[in-house]
């Protein structure tokens, strides 16, 4: 096994993704720029800028091209990341915030003038560091079960956050007490938190695309540009404002 790995990067377009579907190979993608969106069977990422995703082999999982992006993927053949990788790396696929070692390891892997030795070292590193990489804030987990499924479903729907707890456990066909109880058994996750991951997340992918602020927060039922952006920063740790990258960090 002299190269067992493959260094690729490319861009792409808006719209453009693929299907449900597994590789026999270990994958990590950074998304230098732009914003892409990866679902497998436990649930779906949104995966900003400077984030990146690890999936193991044979995991199934779905890309969307939600704009315009420039990825940098590794991909380690099975038998490498098996035995390059620690004993505490999880066999499930994640999204990442890139600590600042995994970032210079990146920019080295893909330098032009690279030698096959040192690209063999770094990629190595790289899966160590994985297991030093926070969980990124972007993981809506998907509830397990056929009622979970349905009370999710509307919540996701519910936008505008209109519809009381009560109101969509009476859409669901249940009750407010099997939904509290469902949801942190399912996701890891209280229906409450769960639902407020889900708008921050989807103001992720809005904000993405470019929608201004303060549509966003509209948009998604927020009383105020403050209270949502109290909201994003419980969930991100950073600003709306500081998230779309906009010169003005007082506005969000």
């Amino acid at each position: 096994m002299d190269r067992p790995f493959v260094l690729s990067r490319g861009t792409k377009s808006r719209g453009l993704g693929l299907p449900m579907h597994a590789h026999a190979e270990a994958q990590l993608t950074f998304v230098v720029s732009g914003l892409v969106q990866v679902h497998t069977r436990e649930g779906r990422w949104l995966v900003p800028p400077q984030l990146a995703v690890w999936v193991p082999e044979n995991v199934l999982h779905q890309v969307d091209v939600l704009t315009d992006a420039e990825l940098w993927l590794i991909h380690w053949q099975a038998q490498a990341a098996r035995d390059w990788a620690p004993p505490t790396l999880p066999d499930r696929a994640f999204a990442l915030r890139v600590t600042p070692l995994q970032r210079s390891l990146l920019a080295a892997a893909f330098a032009a003038d690279i030698q096959p030795e040192k690209a063999k070292l770094v990629v190595r590193l790289m899966l160590h560091e994985l297991t030093e990489a926070p969980d990124a804030p972007t993981f809506i987990p998907f509830p397990t079960s056929p009622i979970g499924r349905r009370v999710a479903d509307i919540a996701l729907q519910d936008r505008q956050n209109k519809l009381s707890v009560g109101a969509i456990a009476s859409r669901a066909a249940t009750s407010v007490r099997t939904l509290s109880r469902l949801f942190p058994a399912e996701t890891g996750m209280t229906f409450k938190a769960w639902r407020q991951r889900t708008r921050v997340v989807q103001a992720m992918d809005q904000l993405g695309r470019g929608v201004p602020i303060a549509h966003v927060s509209a948009a998604l039922g927020f009383a105020s540009a403050a209270a949502f952006s109290s909201a994003f920063r419980q969930v991100t740790a950073m600003t709306p404002t500081a998230f779309a990258g906009r010169p003005d960090a007082t506005a969000g």
